[in-house]
């Protein structure tokens, strides 16, 4: 009988969409206080930093050359165009960490995560609304970081990217921070409970955390 240990289980992969000004950071860093287990993926951007954000915590912010060298070495897991600016999931990173038996969970846009899912079939895709798109336009013009016109084409987008939604594996209502958490905290607590993993496609379950 050998004594070699058995390799950890490999880690999930979990995806957190929602329109721009949703409150996916937010939700996330509530999710991170009581599932400190969960790595957050670094995503790649060549967008400025805002005011707080942290290069290297946040995101990787690369120039454009710089991140298209990375796109032509194929070191991104998917990568996209997001309001004027690219975005792009680090391949290597992610495989290794879910090889490592981490679960891994990466906030991207929703075209991305249906990128990631044509290519990684266990992945695990929640939704991340708003109330409604009248509240969502309030949380963005809270924050005072985008011009008129950036706010009018997030709202395009969010309107657009709701249709998307049912493509999705959860969806959860963003109307109270810490219930959205509990919610996401839940969905991963369960997929760790799966027996068969490799689901494949979307199964649409809403949560309200109302």
């Amino acid at each position: 009988m050998s004594d070699t240990p058995p390799a950890p289980p490999r880690g999930r992969l979990v995806v957190v969409s929602g329109p721009s000004g949703v409150g996916k950071d937010t939700v996330l860093t509530h999710l991170h206080r009581v599932m400190p287990d969960v790595l957050r993926c670094v995503t790649a951007t060549t967008r400025r930093p805002r005011p707080g954000e942290v290069p290297g915590r946040d995101y990787l912010f690369l120039s454009v050359a710089e991140f298209r060298d990375l796109v032509e070495a194929d070191a991104f897991l998917e990568y996209a165009n997001v309001h004027e600016n690219l975005y792009g999931t680090p391949r290597a990173w992610v495989e290794a960490r879910r090889d490592e038996g981490q679960d891994v969970l990466l906030k991207i846009d929703v075209q991305g995560g249906l990128t990631v899912r044509a290519q990684v079939h266990d992945a695990v895709l929640v939704f991340l609304r708003p109330p409604t798109v009248a509240e969502l336009e309030r949380r963005l013009r809270a924050r005072l970081t985008e011009t008129e016109e950036e706010i009018v084409r997030r709202l395009l987008n969010a309107r657009s990217e709701l249709q998307q939604m049912p493509l999705y594996d959860y969806a959860v209502i963003n109307d109270e921070v810490h219930r959205a958490a509990d919610l996401l905290r839940a969905i991963i607590l369960a997929e760790r409970c799966r027996v068969h993993p490799d689901h494949g496609g979307a199964h649409w379950h809403d949560h309200h955390a109302g």
